[in-house]
């Protein structure tokens, strides 16, 4: 009886002891440092799919500069590398800005990224709410944060807010290929207070928590 007993509760240990960890999907995929050899193409969802043939935006251009370089984030479909580089050219062109401080893209293979419930499949980016003030940042430079534009109680924004800010979250949400960009809930307050002209665009601005350092934009 002793030796059933000792013989049970060895193999109940056995089936209780954890498998040994498989890599996640997090890790699998930031572990690819190139894009696939495809043509380019978004697969599945916005949170939960992957990027086919993606394209990187350069780390510098006249009209932007791509941030915190270590996490290898500056990947999308090329609609999306076009869409950026139009609107930092309008920043810089229309609002004396230098240009625009891009975040994160996605992965060069696209899937799941840390500190992101989207930016999969190659079709989001998050454009830094910190006026761009010089464009030849080191690497060391590039890893600084953003300001907040948010007020610290209410949905109201605070003294970073700009009408240049307004004017380039209007410019992102004109162009066709832009079907969402999230910002948080004070910025939409108060654009839709300031805004004289045509209002269609305000439809596409969502407030969603936790956009304050950064207006998030994302492709059909």
């Amino acid at each position: 009886m002793n030796n059933r007993i000792l013989k049970t509760f060895a193999i109940a240990c056995a089936l209780a002891a954890p498998a040994s960890a498989e890599p996640t999907a997090k890790e699998l995929f930031a572990a690819k440092k190139t894009p696939s050899p495809e043509s380019s193409a978004p697969i599945g969802s916005h949170a939960r799919g992957c990027l086919a043939g993606g394209s990187r935006l350069p780390e510098t251009g006249p009209t932007w500069q791509a941030m915190r370089l270590s996490r290898n984030r500056n990947w999308g479909h090329p609609e999306l590398i076009d869409m950026i580089k139009e609107l930092t050219r309008f920043a810089a062109a229309q609002y004396g800005w230098v240009g625009l401080y891009v975040g994160d893209l996605g992965l060069p293979r696209g899937g799941p990224v840390s500190g992101h419930r989207s930016h999969q499949i190659g079709l989001d980016v998050d454009i830094w709410m910190l006026p761009a003030s010089r464009l030849d940042l080191s690497r060391q430079e590039q890893e600084l944060s953003s300001i907040s534009t948010r007020r610290a109680k209410g949905a109201y924004v605070n003294d970073n807010w700009t009408p240049q800010h307004h004017a380039i979250l209007r410019a992102a949400a004109q162009d066709e290929r832009v079907a969402r960009i999230f910002v948080f809930p004070g910025a939409k307050v108060q654009i839709c207070k300031d805004e004289t002209g045509d209002r269609r665009w305000l439809r596409k601005v969502r407030p969603w928590w936790g956009h304050h350092y950064h207006f998030h934009v994302r492709l059909a």
